[in-house]
Parts: C-alpha cells; structure tokens; sequence
C-alpha cells in the first residue's frame, strides 16, 4: 500500500539531478554559471553512484540470499537499477547536447576549447614545455599487462587507456593506463592565445600530445588513448572488532574503500574495442553492469573550477552585516540581550566567526562547546577554537568522522585539535552527530552567563557563501539548557540517552522530534476537522519518511492547506483529487543550493516556527543527533514567514513537484517575475536602509 502511494526515494533524486540539468539549459543563466551547474550535475551523478547504486547493488545480493531463505523485500532493487539506468543515459543524451550547446556559445565569445590536434607552433612548444615542467613528474605509466593484478584505480580519477602500435605491424601492440593528475596540476591549461581570445587545453590532451615522449622507450610510432572512469562502491564499513579504537575502524574502512566493487565504468566509445574488452575483463565487470559509453570529455566535475575566461563578474549582490550588528564592537553584547537570525548567504558569515573569535579573547569565558560536520579546508572557526584553547579555555569539538566523503580531513582536523589541546568529541556508534550546535560560557561578576546559537548549516565560511541556510544566535536560558543535555550526552553517551530524553525546548532527534512533528501535524487536522483555521508549511532538502509522508496525506485528506518547498528528494505522491486543499508542492534551484530547514504550523494563528538541521528522512529522524529550535521573536518569525512567503511566490527558478516527476516551471504567464533568491537579498537588505 506504502508502495503504491510513494515515489521511490532514487527515482526521485534523479529527477532533482534533472533540475539541476536544466539551469545548465537555461539560456538566461550566465555561461560561467551554466558550465558550473554541469560540474555540478557531474559531482552528483558520481555521488550517487558511490552511494545510492552501490546500495541498491549490495540489495540485489541480499534478495537473492533472502529469496532462498523465503524472506520478503518491500521493493524490487532490481527494477528501480533499471529503472535508473534509462533515466541516466536519457539524462546523458541530454547533458551532451547541452554541452555542444555551450561550446558554440564559447567559441561565439572567443572562448575554445582546443585538442592537442589542432595547437599552433606555439601553442605545441608551450605543451611540450608546460608538460615538462609541471606535469611529467606526476605522470606514472602503468604497463597493465605485465602485472598479476590490475593497480588500484581512484574513485575521482580520470585515465587514459594507451594502445601502443608501430605502423608496419598491426600484431606488435602493448596497453597502458596514465592517471591525469588533476588534483596536482589542474584539469584546465590556458595556452597562448591572440588578443581578445582565449584557448583552453585539457590536461588529458596535455598527455596525448606528448605519449611519443612518455613511451620514447619502447619504440612505437602510433599511440591511441581514450578516457575512462571507475564509480565504486563508497560505502564505509566499520568492523566489530573490539580490540581496535574507533579512529582506527575508521582509517581501516578508508583503506577497504579503495577496494570497493565498481558500480559504474565510464567510457569514450571510441576506445579501442580490445583495450575495452580487456578493461571490463580486469574490472571483473559484467554487461549487467553500469557501462555507460560517452564522449571524448569524462569527470565534468571539475567544470564547477573552469578558468574565469569571461571577463569581469557582474555581481553585485555580497554578503552584507546582518543590520542588528552593524553599530556594535561585540557580537556578544547584542546576542545576550536578543535573538539575532542570520539568513545565509545574505548575511555575512563573519558575525559566527567573530563570536568564536571575542570568546577566544574574553578573559570571562570559560567554555566553548560546538559540533562540527563539514569544515572548509582552512577553517577560520577551527582556528578560533584553537586560539581559545591556547588562552585557557576548555574547547570542547564534536567532530563527525562519519561524515561522508569528509572522513579523511576530519581525521586531520582531530589530530590538530588534539594537538593544541582541544577535547575531541568522535561521535556515538551507529549514529551520527548532525545537528548544528555551539555553547558558550562565561562567568561575570559570580554569574554565569551562557550564548550560542543553532544552525541548519554547516560551520563553513566557504560554502556559507553559497547555501541558503539560517543560523539563530541566541543566550535564551532554555535553549542553553538543552544545548548543555545535548553536550552531556554526548561527552557520556555510554551512561544512555538520558540526557537527550530531557530535553524541554529543541526538538531532538532520535529521542522526540519525529513524536513533536505528528503531534503538531495532528493539532493540524483536529483544527481542520473543527473548521478552524489550519495550515502547515514545510520547507527541507529531501522529504522521504513514510510515517510522516501518509500523517501529511491524512491532513490533506482532512482540509489542512499544506505548502512545501523541498530541494531534492521528494516520495510524496501530491495530486489526489480526495484531497479537500491541494497541496502545493515545488523545488527552487537557483545560484545558491537552497539547504535550510523551516516547518510553520499554523496553530489557529500563533504559529510555531522551527528551523532545524533534519530532514524528514529515516536517517536524520531515526538515526542522527539532531536538533530543531522554536522561534521565539516575533520580528524574526515574521522574517521567516516572510521569506518563505518570497519562495514560495517564486515563479522564475521554481519547479512543481508532481506525481509524474515532470519538473515543469511555475508558470509567470501575465505575473511579475519573481525570483525569488533576488528577492530575498532586496529583502533583507532593505532592513540595513531603514
């Protein structure tokens, strides 16, 4: 029954990746943004093949062991990787003519991408000289041949697969991979162009044109050399072994992550067909696996970095001080006397790091405390922490090791941390710590005083700037209070969930926050019962859980006027004609990826209003600290609902979510445009004017 009223959860990621398609489409999309959003398209393909693929691949296996033993499987994994398949080389066809697209508009702006078969004399003198300098160094030719067992291949990496031949003979012919150095050197090469031009060169081409030089040694006259790539199972297994710390079940699954099973290869279809054979041989790949012939070009993403060849950017919106701010020294002074909401990437993410930055210094504080997820790759909030921890205070940092694809530099941001005298905090077993949290202590005059704040984002000044999110500085007694349950919890996990469990003003995940949602969600439909006023907005990245999926179906079946504003997955089936309110349902992707999280319950008119970190996901709800905090000020509840409001009016960049996963825009016919990321900036900077 569950079955028949939902999405399935992967069908329904694909088609957010198809949104994200279409500003890649979007003529009205500036070129250097539409060439970023294939990066991006790329980046999301390959994540989800590491994960959500490999997944559905380890359930295949499963169902087949649990066919055997009689065991029953909600769905066919099977079908929905099929299902997947189709709709990625649709999604493929359609990128590459979007591609081709764009690279007529490049060459209209004297922009060209050029192959190492069509260099000038100077241009062949610079990659011979360029390749010298900074690339031989880093080029280590595999002769896969002559090995027992293939060489581990990089998840991220690109290759080019090298047939060797000599030109009397077609029987003499040796195979070879190259690893392009893209980290160290740059997937991007500017070469000499005339004045008003610019020509780009592809570090795989770079390779092409000097193989005579790398293979001088074995004598062959003709080289041939395609580019493929390996997707593998990205899943990190963490062993029971008892005997081994956390950190090192860690750094042992990273290690067993190289070896996981490939779950897409990558090809150009113009590689030569024995080197192919070979390859899929080798790779143990099979015609049932995911072998997915393209182009000459693989690894769009690193596009999102393509050179800025396009002159000076007219951008003028910058993140601004939040108005509350601006006429005082201290963040600290305007935060203990009233809430201040941050709403990125308006504002400016400097007050957060200042805050961390007066605490370090204020010979009062005694304590910081905060979780971290994903830091930026030289986190200022990192070094403020530090800095607090070199002047006396007790630093407290619960640093998620098991955030994906962050493992590696959280593991280096723990041995800093540790280094300089920072308490590291490694997360609970089987759950990870999500919520977005921070505490500070200070004792003044025999008092203490404590502030912080609650964000739905990450503690990153680099994607601060482009994630939509909201973070509410507060010193409000009860939400410290839970703040500190929080950190006792987690500091003493091994004593139970006591701590969690007495939280009185956060909606804490795993302990209440999906028992709080139904019960508002039910207020909802006893008021729409009664005749009285109801309504529930929502606003998440992905919208998955059944429980709450059906408790929303039940209020829309009740009256409730339901309006929700999800990003990515979206399972909800929302066209039912025994609805008695439709629900309205979009996703706005825009320049900035929309990744906060806001419910308002309507409450017969005194809405509640939370901002939270969690998904409606099983995930976050079920298997993931996190945390949703109540707002309180009225000025600030207004500005939430007045955001929401802008959005959900959006008829330029948002898309309707339907049953039938069409990505259709809203339609502006004979309506003002309203876009509304830009509104939202006019918005608030409006509040600076007045």
């Amino acid at each position: 029954m569950i079955k028949k009223q939902l999405i399935p959860r992967d069908i329904s990621w694909l088609s957010f990746n198809g949104r994200v398609l279409q500003e890649a489409n979007d003529p009205t999309v500036p070129l250097e943004q539409r060439i970023r959003f294939l990066g991006i398209y790329s980046n999301n393909s390959d994540e989800f093949f590491r994960v959500r693929v490999a997944t559905l691949k380890r359930m295949i296996e499963l169902a087949e062991k649990r066919k055997r033993l009689n065991m029953h499987m909600e769905e066919d994994p099977q079908k929905i990787l099929d299902n997947i398949q189709t709709i990625i080389l649709q999604q493929q066809n359609e990128f590459h003519r979007i591609w081709e697209n764009i690279l007529g508009e490049l060459k209209a702006a004297n922009i060209e991408l050029v192959d190492e078969n069509h260099l000038t004399e100077e241009q062949q003198k610079f990659v011979q000289t360029f390749f010298d300098e900074q690339v031989r160094s880093n080029v280590i030719p595999l002769m896969i041949e002559s090995l027992p067992q293939l060489p581990y291949l990089r998840d991220k990496s690109i290759y080019l697969g090298v047939v060797m031949q000599k030109n009397n003979t077609a029987y003499q012919q040796k195979y070879a991979l190259i690893e392009v150095p893209s980290k160290a050197v740059g997937r991007f090469v500017q070469l000499p162009s005339a004045p008003g031009e610019h020509r780009i060169i592809l570090l795989e081409d770079v390779i092409r044109f000097n193989l005579p030089v790398i293979f001088s040694y074995f004598d062959y006259d003709h080289f041939n050399a395609h580019v493929f790539k390996v997707t593998k199972d990205a899943e990190l297994d963490i062993d029971n072994d008892v005997s081994t710390t956390f950190v090192e079940k860690i750094e042992k699954g990273l290690k067993n992550r190289r070896k996981g099973k490939p779950v897409r290869f990558v090809y150009d279809k113009e590689m030569d067909a024995g080197l192919l054979e070979y390859l899929i041989r080798r790779l143990s790949l099979s015609r049932k696996s995911n072998l997915i012939p393209g182009g000459r070009i693989h690894n769009y993403r690193h596009f999102m970095d393509f050179p800025n060849v396009f002159g000076p950017s007219n951008k003028s919106r910058q993140p601004f001080t939040h108005p509350a701010l601006q006429n005082s020294a201290r963040v600290t002074d305007i935060i203990t006397k009233h809430d201040v909401m941050l709403h990125f990437p308006y504002h400016s993410f400097n007050a957060v790091i200042d805050l961390l930055r007066e605490a370090a210094m204020d010979p009062d504080v005694i304590s910081i405390k905060l979780t971290a997820y994903r830091l930026a790759s030289n986190s200022k909030i990192i070094n403020a922490v530090i800095n607090a921890a070199r002047n006396g205070k007790e630093v407290v940092v619960m640093l998620e090791l098991k955030a994906r694809f962050d493992e590696e530099a959280n593991l280096e941001w723990k041995e800093i941390l540790e280094e300089e005298g920072v308490k590291v905090l490694l997360g609970v077993p089987n759950m990870k710590v999500h919520g977005k949290l921070c505490i500070i202590k200070k004792r003044k005059a025999n008092k203490i005083i404590q502030y912080g704040f609650v964000s739905t984002g990450n503690l990153n000044e680099k994607t601060a700037k482009i994630y939509g999110d909201h973070c509410l500085l507060t010193s409000r007694r009860n939400v410290m209070a839970d703040i500190n349950r929080i950190f006792r919890y987690l500091e003493n996990w091994q004593t139970g969930i006591a701590h969690l469990k007495s939280c009185k003003t956060l909606m804490v995940c795993p302990v209440n926050m999906r028992k709080e949602l139904e019960l508002n969600i039910n207020r909802e439909i006893k008021n729409a019962k009664a005749k009285k006023e109801a309504g529930i907005t929502i606003k998440v990245n992905s919208l998955s859980d059944s429980k709450l999926i059906l408790k929303l179906y039940e209020a829309a079946l009740a009256g409730v006027e339901i309006k929700m504003i999800v990003r990515g997955i979206f399972c909800a089936m929302v066209e039912n004609k025994k609805f008695k309110k439709p629900i309205k349902a979009i996703s706005i992707v825009d320049e900035y990826l929309e990744h906060a999280r806001v419910m308002i319950f309507c409450n017969m008119g005194n809405e509640k209003i939370y901002i939270s970190s969690a998904d409606w996901m099983v995930r976050n709800l079920d298997h993931r600290i996190e945390a949703a905090i109540p707002v309180y000020d009225p000025e600030i509840k207004r500005e939430i609902k007045d955001i929401i409001a802008i959005q959900l009016s959006d008829n330029v960049k948002a898309r309707i979510l339907d049953n039938s996963l069409s990505n259709n825009y809203v339609s502006s016919a004979n309506e003002e445009k309203i876009r509304s990321q830009l509104e939202t900036y006019d918005y608030l900077y409006q509040k600076i004017l007045k």
